[in-house]
């Protein structure tokens, strides 16, 4: 067989097309800044110029592509897989060995009801994917309980003194939080068909199931947990988070919403963001000013597409969805003060039985966490009047 010499990817026509390439994205990005500016939304105009220039951008890039493939198939060096890759691979066979019931898989683990690290780790990276305020959470992968310092120095106090005159000593106090080890768990249920399939990613499903129940589950605490000695502690019903009062008992204003924002210190501002339900922010997009325009407008340039007061707005349905006398109804603030303690590891039993009438299998998984608001100077939120 005749061989093919390796031969550097030609990349000579690359600059100009690159050089085509950012010039379009300048274009793209003035007309969205233009309409920023301007406090308005793009033109019909605009957007059809704004399209025309996104297809370019993506025709450039099918070329450059196409070179780059093209030219790769002439490459005869063969890429060795990592000592990571290969420890991935094999830790991904025997789990899926050990969810099928073979024995020899039980040396995933010594007990064989530890899922592989980097299967664990896929899951926790796909929970944060999933749930934003996880991520924005300060987060410490590890097992047992953790136990925080609070600093309170509000009875350090400085004044002016006479020259020579003594000071009079002040004191500030220490407390603890301690973070404990509470116990969930999901279950997800498999077709063993699927489960045989040759073509069916198992590994992939099972991760996106559990990291999909996990998610939805630490959301709900993170917000509503209710504490105590039971489960974790969240935003909305944490005593130590301040709560504003809002002028009604019935429907959030504008001037709520500011006087919300004004409650966190200045500091924290540039990372602050709201949370609310779902039906909560419909009410408050609905707000009009006196001219009856809207007063809230989309920001195109923001990753979920709308603020409030300049700050990003992130719906939750595990949000409070009732506006009523006495209830927290939105929060906000910079929700790396609420600490939440996740262990690395995520423990799974197979239940081969239970389900064999419906030809399936039940994967359970486990997860040791916990969660407060260590530092509520970050964050604050709404109750009504």
């Amino acid at each position: 067989m005749k061989n093919v010499l390796a031969r550097p990817l030609e990349i000579r026509s690359m600059p100009t097309l690159l050089e085509q390439r950012n010039q379009l994205l300048d274009k793209m990005d003035a007309i969205v800044s233009k309409a920023k500016e301007e406090t308005r939304s793009i033109t019909d105009d605009e957007n059809n110029e704004f399209n025309q220039h996104k297809a370019e951008v993506e025709k450039i890039d099918r070329t450059i592509a196409a070179e780059e493939a093209a030219q790769s198939f002439t490459q005869s060096t063969i890429v060795k897989k990592t000592d990571e890759e290969e420890k991935r691979s094999l830790e991904e066979a025997n789990f899926i060995k050990f969810i099928r019931g073979e024995e020899r898989a039980l040396d995933v683990a010594g007990n064989g009801g530890i899922i592989p690290q980097t299967i664990a780790n896929r899951i926790i990276e796909r929970v944060k994917e999933l749930c934003p305020i996880y991520q924005m959470a300060t987060v410490f992968n590890v097992g047992g309980d953790l136990i925080f310092p609070k600093w309170d120095g509000t009875q350090i106090t400085t004044a002016y003194v006479a020259d020579m005159a003594q000071l009079t000593a002040s004191n500030g106090n220490f407390t603890t939080v301690k973070m404990q080890n509470f116990i969930a768990g999901t279950l997800t249920q498999i077709s063993r068909s699927l489960m045989n399939r040759t073509d069916f990613n198992l590994v992939g499903f099972i991760t996106e199931k559990v990291a999909q129940s996990i998610a939805e589950f630490l959301e709900r605490e993170l917000l509503l947990g209710v504490g105590g000695t039971t489960g974790a502690t969240g935003i909305f019903t944490d005593t130590g988070v301040t709560s504003v009062v809002a002028g009604g008992a019935n429907a959030v204003t504008i001037d709520d919403l500011i006087k919300l924002q004004m409650a966190i210190p200045e500091p924290f501002q540039s990372g602050a963001s709201w949370i609310m339900n779902r039906s909560t922010f419909q009410g408050i997009r609905l707000l009009k000013d006196g001219t009856g325009v809207h007063l809230l407008n989309r920001d195109l340039t923001g990753e979920f597409g709308w603020t409030i007061l300049g700050r990003p707005v992130y719906l939750s349905d595990n949000a409070p969805g009732t506006i009523s006398t006495g209830l927290n109804v939105l929060t906000y603030g910079d929700y790396s003060g609420l600490y939440v303690k996740l262990a690395q590891n995520v423990e799974i039993s197979v239940l081969n039985e239970l389900y064999a009438t419906q030809h399936a299998t039940g994967i359970c998984a486990y997860i040791e966490f916990d969660s407060k608001v260590i530092e509520p100077q970050r964050i604050a939120r709404l109750r009504m009047a």
